[in-house]
């Protein structure tokens, strides 16, 4: 039963996700504020055992994981090739760079060490299917009381059009995994620095 089901669930992933985004240059973030509907956000929590200072230190983005993300991300996502710039305080820019020469360009906006992290969409090329313009993202960092830390990491986006409630279950779950990959990959650079 399994065996027929995947492929057929994989087949309704690609129909509905068969949008794509065109490319936004200056005045994006002026573009969607202008827009009535409310952006959406996905957050997802990690416990690490480990000190916010050293979290922070290896904070990345997801262009900047050096092994190449599973295969259900690289079927649903655009697959990241690295990034251009800087990214160490408030205002710098950094190019994120995907196959077949998309891109978005981010702004980091605020900066509290070994806090938060934040940064807003400034440009994209990037095709996202669903119909999905990203506008920014952050990382929150809080110490517990027993010498670990809990990561959060929060995507911020906007829906171009109406979706099913499906549809936006879907993406909430793709958004939810793609957190956790990037979240178990920060883990695994702090086990081996």
């Amino acid at each position: 039963m399994d065996t027929i089901i995947a492929p057929w669930i994989l087949g309704q992933i690609f129909r509905m996700y068969d949008f794509k985004i065109k490319s936004y240059d200056v005045g994006y973030i002026s573009e969607i504020s202008s827009l009535t509907a409310k952006p959406d956000s996905v957050t997802t929590r990690m416990t690490f055992n480990s000190s916010p200072g050293r979290i922070f230190r290896e904070l990345m983005f997801y262009e900047e994981i050096a092994k190449p993300p599973p295969l259900f991300l690289r079927l649903l996502l655009p697959v990241p090739v690295g990034t251009e710039g800087r990214i160490s305080q408030s205002g710098d820019v950094v190019m994120c760079m995907y196959k077949g020469g998309e891109h978005i360009q981010k702004r980091i906006t605020r900066i509290v060490p070994n806090a938060f992290y934040e940064f807003e969409v400034t440009r994209q090329t990037l095709s996202l299917r669903g119909n999905i313009r990203l506008i920014g993202g952050c990382f929150r960092l809080c110490e517990l009381p027993n010498g670990q830390t809990e990561v959060s990491v929060e995507t911020i986006y906007y829906r171009t059009g109406t979706s099913p409630w499906y549809r936006i279950m879907l993406e909430r779950k793709v958004c939810k995994y793609f957190h956790r990959y990037l979240l178990e990959s920060i883990y695994e650079k702090i086990k081996t620095n």
